[in-house]
Formats: C-alpha cells, structure tokens, sequence
C-alpha cells in the first residue's frame, strides 16, 4: 500500500498553514507550501519569479515544486498532509495566462479524496510582506480552486470556520484516522 496524500487548499490566509502545523504536532506527515518557499528562495537571490512581480514564472516554479513534493519517498502506509500544492500553482498557471489546469493535470488525480478546502474568513484575513494581495482577490482564487478541485473530479470538503483544534478533528474523523 502506498502513502496517502491528503491537500489542503483553499482562500489564502484563510488557515491552512496552521492546520498543517496542528498535524505536524500531532505527529503526521506534512509539507509545507510551494509558494511560501519560492518567495524565500526568490527574496534570498533578488529573483523576479514573484506572484507581484511575474506570476506565471512563480506558478511554473510552484509547479514543479509541488511535482518534487509528490515524487519524494514517503513512509509507506502512513497520511502526508499537503500545504496547497499541485493544483493550485495550476490554477495560478491558469489564471496568470498560461496553458489551462484542466491540460496540464488531465485525468490524474495526484491527491487522495478528499481535498479539503479553507473557505474565505474575512475575520482572520491578514496581509503580509509575502501575501501583497487583498482579501477580494484571495476569495476570487478561493472561487478559482473550488471549481477547478471538482471540475478535475475530486471530492471536496469544506472546513467550518472554527478554531484549529476543531478543524483538525473534522480532518481527522472524515479520513477516519487517530491523532498518531
């Protein structure tokens, strides 16, 4: 049996990243976010492939990332917790004017039924010096993955807007696992 890779995606600053460290805690398997790692290496090198700066240099970057990310060895049998991934840089792709996401990911589905998707929260939505973008445009790329998660035939589920702690156990209980 292989490993099962579980997304999370969803509305940017919408709490994904502090469910994927909720499961790190608690012992899961996690991998971070592309693009949070692109805009460090890129700021490092005074690189342009920046969503602000060349949006679709950034998305083929995250592409190939989020590929690196799905190829690496896992422990077999065990649940790995994806930080957005493959179909987001698609869909950034997509949006940024490049080759549509529904062509570069076919019929595959790379990711484990189902995606789970972090809904726009106005409440906890904070900018920041990696997040230029306003709250308008990251429910307009909420709307774009949402329908792009069910057009590409997965699954979808989406988290209440409630603490951590509740999330993580709604993750839990659907996938029908035990914190390990």
């Amino acid at each position: 049996m292989r490993s099962k890779k579980i997304l999370i995606t969803g509305c940017s600053s919408g709490g994904k990243t502090s469910l994927i460290d909720a499961l790190d805690r608690r012992g899961f398997q996690t991998v971070p976010e592309p693009g949070r790692r692109i805009i460090a290496e890129e700021r490092a090198i005074h690189g342009t492939a920046l969503p602000w700066i060349d949006p679709a240099a950034f998305a083929q970057r995250a592409i190939q990332m989020a590929l690196d990310d799905l190829a690496s060895p896992a422990d077999v049998n065990c649940v790995i917790f994806f930080d957005r991934g493959l179909i987001d840089a698609a869909v950034a792709l997509d949006f940024a004017g490049g080759a549509s996401y529904s062509a570069l990911l076919g019929r595959e589905l790379h990711y484990a039924n189902p995606v789970f998707l972090v809904p726009p929260w106005p409440e906890i939505y904070e900018q920041d010096e990696d997040r230029q973008h306003g709250f308008t445009a990251a429910a307009a790329e909420y709307a774009r993955l949402a329908e792009a998660v069910s057009t590409l035939g997965y699954d979808t589920c989406i988290l209440p807007k409630v603490p951590v702690h509740d999330r993580v156990a709604a993750i839990l209980a659907r996938l029908g696992l035990q914190e390990t």
